[in-house]
């Protein structure tokens, strides 16, 4: 009787199991089709996106994922990013604790004297200085990898390298948006050579390429370390040749290299918490902006005839206000509470008083003055199925940075100096370059989106175009990162995306907006959406990009 009993109660506690497991199968929403279901990594190209994609299916964390997607990016789109450069990265682990890796470059021991008094007025004259082994910052980004890889890594550090350097040997045709770069190599011998064929002619879209001693310096490091770039034959390899290109690094200033991890700070938008880097990462500016354009309770209709006018003038002032605070930010950044002010509510409802719904103003009117505005950069942003995420942002600035390449290891350095220019009065060793990176974490109770962008200086707009229009437009990840962007430059001139809404710009016009027209490519954004149970990555069609995912 006894065992009877137990038969029984056996029988109903597996029919409530199944009953339950029916039930959740069967109110599970079903996922759209291009969303995934377990994890995702949205990087500038497919082929990266699927590396790390890979990485994670591998029993890779999120972490593991952004490094293998990063280091992969680094030959697909070496004109961007690379181990010559800096990063920062946004981490969010499982438990939803977000912290800052600051893998920013650093000014060296020694640089010229003058060197902000050699500050070009456009970037596009900082290109054509010959060579730009002067702005070279110490490189960080390895340092950052090797942190992020301590802190959050679950397989072995060489397994992250294996996919590119395999990728590095066997060469691959070049992508479209690495050989519509390949012209900026001509200014500096070393780096035209890798990148011409035999007969001395620049190589094209479709033509092979092979990283062989980047290859080399990526299989040291992949054994060794990071500590193999800073401190062994590969740091000294590194410093022989931008010295010989005319650059200031030196050994010393390798091995003194180090990084900083600290919390991020939260910024509430709406149902979310936001998770931005501090100085000198723009964390700040995007706050700033976004919590504005919060202010007015933008929705749907904020789209419709008029209306979008006055939403579109609205965002323009804002990033005018925000192209004033550039320079009272950086000299601070040590100083948070002088910072933080910047991203509280109350700061943001004492600009909206000064925007008008019908003029613009002079520079003066925003305390604008005068500034570097630059391109470059690449994004890679990653969820994983235990829920941790990570937004990292990595760069070597302008197209091929300094244009200087590191024959003996392969490595394209950095001009990220140059962001000094117009945001300080004097450079100090060891001070970091304001930057516009800001790799970003928004979470709800319900949703977790990760979000970055690259083009510089035009970072802090595409973020601020696809929130908005995303979170308050309604609009999908893809359409609202599809949108075309608006963009106010360091003179307070407004150029927008092809495509924009001509209507809308004449109206913009009307009200005193200076128009510049642009053909350039604005900025890139890489996002990864979960949305309840359904997963939304979108790589950027701007770059070409493709995101991955299971």
């Amino acid at each position: 009787m006894a065992k009877a009993r137990v038969y029984i109660c056996c029988a109903v506690l597996l029919g409530v199991v199944v009953t339950v497991v029916c039930f959740y199968l069967f109110m599970r929403r079903e996922c759209p089709a291009g969303t995934f279901s377990h994890a995702a990594v949205a990087a500038d190209s497919q082929r990266c996106s699927e590396i790390g994609r890979n990485i994670l299916q591998q029993g890779g964390s999120a972490v593991d994922g952004a490094i293998a997607a990063l280091l992969c990016t680094s030959i697909v789109n070496p004109q961007s990013m690379g181990l010559g450069g800096g990063s920062i990265f946004t981490v969010m682990d499982r438990s939803g604790n977000v912290k800052i890796i600051n893998g920013r470059e650093k000014a060296p021991l020694k640089f010229k004297p003058d060197l902000l008094r050699s500050c070009p007025e456009t970037f596009q004259m900082l290109l054509g200085n010959d060579p730009g082994s002067q702005w070279i910052g110490v490189p960080g980004e390895l340092r950052a990898y090797e942190e992020a890889h301590r802190l959050y890594g679950k397989l072995p550090w060489a397994a992250l390298f294996q996919p590119t350097i395999q990728l590095a040997r066997e060469g691959f045709p070049i992508p479209d948006i690495q050989g519509r770069n390949i012209r900026y190599t001509n200014q500096t011998r070393a780096l035209r050579k890798f990148f011409s064929d035999k007969d001395g002619k620049l190589l094209e879209t479709g033509d092979i390429v092979r990283f062989e001693k980047l290859a080399d310096t990526l299989e040291i490091i992949a054994n060794h370390g990071a500590d193999a770039f800073y401190t062994g034959r590969v740091a000294e390899d590194l410093i022989i040749d931008i010295q010989e290109a005319g650059g200031t690094l030196t050994l010393q200033d390798l091995a003194a290299y180090n990084v900083t991890v600290t919390d991020a700070w939260a910024v509430p938008v709406g149902e979310y918490q936001m998770y931005i880097p501090p100085p000198p990462a723009g964390g700040v500016l995007l706050s700033f902006v976004v919590n504005v354009l919060k202010g007015y309770g933008l929705n749907s209709a904020s789209l419709q005839d008029e209306q979008k006018t006055l939403t579109y003038h609205r965002y323009i002032e804002a990033f005018k206000f925000a192209n004033g605070l550039k320079k009272q930010i950086y000299p601070q950044f040590s100083k948070e509470e002088a910072v933080r002010k910047f991203t509280k509510d109350s700061f943001a409802d004492r600009i909206r008083t000064l925007i008008s719904s019908n003029e613009t103003h002079g520079p003066q009117y925003y305390n604008i003055t005068p500034h570097l505005d630059s391109v470059g950069t690449s994004h890679v942003s990653v969820l994983h199925e235990d829920g941790s995420a990570v937004s990292v942002t990595s760069s070597i600035n302008h197209s091929f940075g300094s244009r200087i390449l590191s024959p003996r290891t392969g490595v394209i350095l950095n001009d990220h100096l140059s962001d000094f220019c117009g945001r300080v009065d004097h450079i100090t060793p060891g001070d970091q370059p304001p930057s516009s990176m800001a790799p970003t974490v928004l979470k709800s109770p319900s949703k977790t989106l990760v979000i970055g962008a690259s083009g510089d200086t035009m970072i802090t707009s595409a973020i601020t175009s696809t929130l908005m229009n995303h979170l308050w437009f309604g609009k999908s990840l893809q359409e609202a990162i599809a949108t075309p962007v608006v963009y106010v430059d360091s003179t307070n001139a407004v150029k927008f995306e092809p495509n924009f809404d001509e209507r809308v710009i004449e109206a913009l016009k009307a009200l005193g907006h200076q128009r510049e027209t642009t053909s350039m490519l604005i900025s890139v954004v890489n996002a990864v959406e979960k949305d309840g149970d359904c997963i939304s990555a979108v790589s950027d069609a701007r770059k070409l990009g493709q995101a991955a995912g299971y």
